[in-house]
């Protein structure tokens, strides 16, 4: 039996937002989209597979995780010039809640991948295993914080069918922790929905200033208040880049937020004088940054009662500065 355990990955937001094929930015050697985001601990996804006589899965999400399966199993014979692998039972103990923002079909996919590789004896890298399931098409974060964790910075891709590079990759301090709220109405941006936003998106010119003021944001603002653990200059600088984003995705989500209540919870965080806060992907999480364990269960707190919110729609979490954890049982 083969074990796999995976993390959520945050999403602060597309370098080169409006940049894609067909896309009318001149700039010479562009790259489409780029981005920056962070894994955390929580929520967590963890699966098993298992010799068996046929293709199943159980457990959440189980239809999507049979499918990425034999999506993987169909590639790997492929590349692998063989008639068949043998099929394996998908058992999945818990997942990331889906179309929230937190990048759980990357971490469901790729999770599946790595299993299933382990368990025909096959080597696979990072792309491989992105190319076989197809993740990774337009960000590469969740791609690359399934491998190495931390803070991650992709440059974006060049071509349609290649695996943005990452290009700067930094531990989160070990003593900040995430605040993330769920706070409530439609599911974030996905599947034919997302195509669309991202057609219609890449049909409107941008500027060339947006992009350089974005990348001066990473470059300048978040990855040396990172390294010297300046968490208010980080989260000044996490706010300007996520809501600049959203201006650009703005005609796609109704406004710089994906909704009225998530840029009233991003309005309330800011008046509790906490300065880093973000809405992650296509929302509905936002998340907000604090500068140790005293501080996070406070904003929680304040968070649930002020927007009425269950306990389990606002929770605390450290960062995570690993990848993905596999384990081989050979008496499961």
């Amino acid at each position: 039996m083969i074990q796999v355990r995976a993390f959520s990955r945050l999403h602060f937001g597309f370098l080169n937002p409006a940049v894609g094929e067909g896309s009318r930015l001149e700039v010479s050697s562009s790259r489409w989209f780029g981005g920056v985001g962070l894994m955390i601990a929580q929520p967590d996804l963890c699966l098993r597979v298992e010799p068996a006589s046929s293709w199943s899965a159980e457990g959440p999400l189980a239809d999507r995780a049979l499918a990425f399966a034999q999506r993987f199993a169909e590639a790997s014979c492929r590349d692998e010039k063989r008639d068949r692998l043998p099929p394996r039972h998908v058992r999945i103990e818990c997942v990331t809640p889906a179309h929230a923002g937190l990048g759980s079909g990357s971490q469901l996919g790729l999770s599946v991948a790595r299993a299933l590789a382990a368990s025909w004896g096959l080597r696979c890298d990072l792309a491989t295993l992105a190319r076989r399931t197809g993740r990774g098409l337009r960000s590469a974060l969740g791609t690359h914080g399934f491998e190495h964790g931390g803070l991650l910075v992709e440059a974006g891709k060049r071509a349609p069918d290649e695996l943005a590079p990452l290009v700067a990759r930094q531990s989160f301090p070990e003593e900040w922790r995430v605040v993330v709220a769920l706070p409530g109405g439609t599911a974030g941006l996905h599947g034919r929905g997302e195509v669309q936003a991202f057609a219609r998106l890449t049909a409107e010119p941008t500027t060339v200033r947006r992009a350089e003021t974005l990348c001066r944001l990473v470059l300048l603002g978040l990855l040396p208040a990172l390294v010297e653990r300046d968490v208010d200059a980080f989260g000044e600088a996490l706010y300007e880049l996520n809501a600049r984003v959203g201006e650009a995705f703005a005609p796609m989500q109704g406004g710089v937020y994906a909704s009225g209540r998530v840029a009233e919870v991003v309005a309330f965080v800011r008046s509790q004088n906490i300065r880093g806060v973000a809405q992650s992907s296509w929302g509905p999480a936002v998340f907000a940054v604090v500068a140790d364990e005293e501080q996070a269960p406070r904003l929680a707190a304040r968070l649930r009662q002020r927007f009425a919110l269950e306990d389990a729609a606002v929770w605390v979490t450290a960062a995570c500065n690993h990848g993905a954890k596999l384990a081989t049982d050979e008496h499961g």
